[in-house]
């Protein structure tokens, strides 16, 4: 649901469509709005507009804005922000990478800004990752944009797969150590929630994962207010699926919230804080901005009200009984004349 708007009244009036009016270069006092519940919403200044585009699937912005730096916008809804990317990316990577004894097969669904693959990239295990990413359009804006991911776009370990993931994992005859879902919110009218569901997880993801593999996935807002429009249904869903599973949040300051991600295994997490900054050094080149062991053990010990709501929680996502996150697909339309 974005919305760019001008101090010198230039704006569409409508956040919750979000249509966007050209900026014919600079002006002072530009701002881009999200709306992200009925009632709030989130704005920061912008310094330009810097492309705005549209696939058949998603509408495209990129923008450079003062308090985060260049930002991507997919459907009106702000993906990744310059400045704290690498909380988000580091978070949804390395944990699953890190409790995995030898991560050599990776499959990545969506992910086609290049972020995720980048922080697998970094590790010395990874042999060959596969990045399937329905919209090319997307990747190859995201390829053309955002210089941090050349090199990852360049790695010969990494396949890139323009397809739907759901399909591509039901095609494929091989499996993987991790799968990882980085992947949009499941938003009604969106293309994603279908891979949010038990069936999914059940009889596509598991049958995938290799003995003793990991899937993990971005699960939406998880602050003490948001975590139940999707996070603690998703949570409670690959309960069902496989015998260990665990929630941790990190807050995003672009997002303006705090996030969830979960990740589930038929083998046990059993790596203590120093076992896990022990692997990093083994494994990780560089070094890592904001996860480190105790990072992740602070991480998934969620608060008192979260625990108590994802241990109440008792709805499974399907198809039919869907949850969505606050907003609608193809909100964000492409700057026009």
């Amino acid at each position: 649901m974005g919305d760019i708007s001008c101090s010198n009244g230039i704006s569409n009036g409508n956040g919750v469509h979000g249509k966007v009016f050209p900026l014919n270069g600079y002006r002072k006092s530009c701002w881009y709005e999200e709306e992200i519940e009925e009632n709030l919403r989130w704005s920061f200044a912008l310094i330009s507009i810097l492309h705005t585009g549209a696939s058949p699937y998603q509408d495209i912005a990129l923008l450079d804005t003062k308090p985060f730096g260049k930002a991507l916008v997919i459907d009106g809804k702000l993906q990744s922000a310059e400045t704290d990317e690498f909380i988000y990316h580091e978070s949804l990577v390395h944990p699953a990478l890190l409790h995995h004894p030898n991560p050599s097969t990776i499959f990545i669904m969506g992910g086609g800004e290049g972020s995720t693959a980048r922080e697998i990239l970094r590790h010395n295990t990874a042999k060959k990752v596969i990045m399937c990413d329905i919209d090319e359009e997307v990747v190859e804006f995201c390829k053309s944009y955002l210089i941090v991911n050349r090199d990852a776009f360049c790695d010969p370990r990494l396949e890139l797969v323009i397809n739907d993931a759901r399909a591509e994992l039901e095609n494929r005859e091989e499996s993987y150590d991790v799968i990882i879902g980085d992947l949009a919110d499941p938003i009604e009218g969106g293309p994603c929630y279908k891979l949010y569901t038990k069936s999914f997880y059940d009889f596509t993801v598991k049958p995938r994962l290799n003995q003793g593999g990991i899937f993990v996935t971005q699960a939406g807002p998880a602050g003490i207010f948001s975590h139940t429009e999707v996070f603690s249904c998703i949570y409670n869903t690959l309960k069902q699926v496989f015998k260990y599973v665990v929630p941790y949040s990190a807050h995003i300051p672009s997002f303006a919230d705090t996030w969830g991600w979960v990740m589930a295994s038929d083998t046990p997490f059993v790596l203590s804080v120093e076992e896990l900054d022990l692997r990093m050094k083994q494994r990780i080149k560089g070094e890592n901005r904001y996860l480190d062991g105790k990072t992740f053990s602070s991480a998934s010990t969620l608060s008192k009200a979260v625990r108590n709501s994802l241990d109440n929680e008792t709805h499974v996502y399907t198809e039919g009984t869907a949850r969505f996150i606050y907003g609608h697909g193809s909100a964000y339309k492409k700057a026009q004349e």
